[in-house]
């Protein structure tokens, strides 16, 4: 008998004896209601999947092909199903996590109806969908265990042999996976950063992301205009997020702060530089230039010494200060060595492509100064992936003088190369990234961020195509339920995935024989 299933049984019957009238309440059927919901608040929740993160961490340092990856969910359910998915075909949720996005939350999760992805959304709709994820997220294991104690009590009744299913019972391996939540660029201040962190570390995130452009002004990571903060404001935030998970109790908290120096090319402000070589000045030396006099300046003007020169920033008619060209990646890694070394975990670039080589070239550099620096990878459906391997391969093929005349560099997305030598190599390039960026490239985790967005879009839209067309019914049997069943996907008995016969073994053990359930004979769902 399951370790702690046992001692709930021991514990209710101690409470029975001590408060005398609860002779109604069955020491087996409480400890197993029990047993089936381990985690009893969203801080039991983050506690034990940090624990997870840093263990996944560390195994990662000694061996790279121990990287994690993720899906981004949008609803509870989807996060549900893909750990279902996960644990029926490769028996574990290990190194698995959830990715919520900020970019779906906008986009899909706002009162105010389909938002871009520049935190105009509800910043409370985000600690709302990491208690909705782990609330979809418990009642899969209740469920399954449900299961389980189902057979197990089946079997005893039988006089069966029950140590292979309470073995299953006491190895349970929980649905419930570290969350990275996007927590955007704070949505306000330092003090509105900590207060949405608490929200959100109390909902079960164990991991917060956050990113180093003005909260104010934010852009998604693949959109033009974004303007970056100073490292100190940036860092003012890692210390916010820090305090929060420290004031709750969970030690173990993970930080993931995410440059988008990259492809940034403003800042909304000048630093304060109390001394030459320090952080401020660094960041105003990437700062765009132009030598002026007092003579020539003009009225107004914002001027500034600067390696002994009087100096203007070049300023924008909104105010914005611009970046020299070319300074991108010597930003990038300065924001990531800076971040590691005031409190970040892990590290998230935006970067325009996949490209292996260019993500390790800046690993490499800021490995230099941060020997253990990971990165937490967006995996993006922004980016054309199969537009992009193709060109990567034609770029090898033309470096390593392979004749490539039959192919247009020019329309290399044509479906007239599928099926072609070029088709087949960059499919090995996209089947191998992730190990490939994870060895080479200082990867730990990567996580795809909208892709049930495109997938929920994609099997709608192929359902209504043939249920609205001649298929009728059939683009619903053949093209759904068909595959649910042969597939062997739980789900296919909605019924039961929504709690039904988890409610009718409930109703039992509070009603006994007055119990009215759902799953009699007449229940359509047998024919599953």
């Amino acid at each position: 008998m399951s370790t702690a299933y046992k001692s709930a049984i021991d514990l209710v019957r101690e409470l029975k004896q001590k408060h005398g009238n609860w002779q109604n309440i069955s020491e087996t059927d409480a400890a197993r209601m029990m047993s089936q919901n381990r985690f009893k608040t969203g801080l039991d929740i983050a506690k034990y999947t940090a624990k997870i993160m840093r263990q996944d961490m560390e195994d990662y340092d000694n061996d790279t092909s121990q990287y994690t990856q993720s899906l981004g969910a949008w609803h509870g359910f989807v996060a549900q199903q893909t750990m279902y998915a996960k644990k029926k075909y490769f028996g574990t949720t290990s190194k698995t996590y959830i990715y919520l996005s900020g970019w779906m939350v906008a986009a899909l999760r706002s009162e105010f109806g389909p938002l871009p992805d520049q935190s105009m959304h509800e910043k409370t709709s985000v600690p709302k969908l990491i208690e909705e994820i782990y609330t979809f997220l418990r009642q899969a294991d209740a469920k399954v265990l449900n299961d389980y104690f189902r057979e197990l009590n089946a079997a005893e009744e039988a006089g069966q042999d029950t140590s292979a299913i309470v073995e299953k019972i006491e190895n349970f391996d929980s649905h419930v996976v570290p969350i990275i939540a996007d927590i955007d660029a704070g949505f306000g201040n330092e003090e509105a950063t900590y207060l949405l962190t608490k929200q959100m570390i109390e909902a079960g995130a164990c991991a917060i992301q956050v990113e180093n452009q003005v909260s104010d002004a934010k852009q998604c990571g693949h959109q033009a205009g974004k303007v970056t903060v100073p490292h100190e404001d940036f860092i003012s935030k890692l210390n916010a997020i820090r305090y929060a998970f420290l004031e709750l109790g969970v030690e173990d908290g993970v930080i993931v702060a995410r440059t988008d120096s990259e492809g940034a090319s403003l800042t909304q402000k000048i630093p304060v530089s109390n001394e030459p070589g320090d952080l401020a000045s660094k960041y105003i030396d990437f700062i765009e230039m132009e030598e002026v006099t007092l003579e020539n300046a003009k009225e107004n003007d914002s001027l500034l010494k600067h390696n002994g020169k009087l100096v203007r920033p070049v300023r924008l008619q909104n105010g914005l200060y611009q970046f020299r060209e070319d300074t991108n990646i010597d930003r990038v890694v300065l924001d990531c060595v800076t971040a590691l070394e005031n409190g970040a975990d892990l590290l998230w670039i935006e970067t325009p492509t996949p490209d292996v080589e260019h993500i390790k070239m800046m690993v490499d550099r800021i490995k230099e100064q941060q020997p253990k620096a990971k990165l937490v990878y967006n995996n993006s459906p922004s980016f054309n992936w199969t537009l992009n391997f193709r060109k990567q391969v034609i770029a090898q093929w033309e470096e390593e003088g392979k004749d490539i005349s039959s192919y247009n560099k020019d329309d290399l997305m044509s479906a007239d190369y599928d099926g072609t030598e070029l088709d087949a190599a960059a499919d090995v390039a996209a089947k191998n990234f992730q190990r490939d960026a994870s060895r080479e490239a200082g990867v730990f985790h990567h996580l795809i961020t909208l892709p049930t967005y495109h997938t929920t879009a994609l099997s709608v839209h192929e359902l209504a195509k043939g249920y609205f067309g001649e298929e009728g019914m059939l683009a619903y049997a053949a093209g759904v339920q068909r595959k649910e069943i042969r597939e062997g996907i739980a789900c296919v008995k909605h019924q039961a995935m929504a709690g039904s016969d988890l409610g009718d073994d409930h109703k039992e053990i509070f009603s006994g024989d007055n119990a009215l359930k759902a799953g009699g004979g007449k229940n359509t769902m047998n024919q599953f």
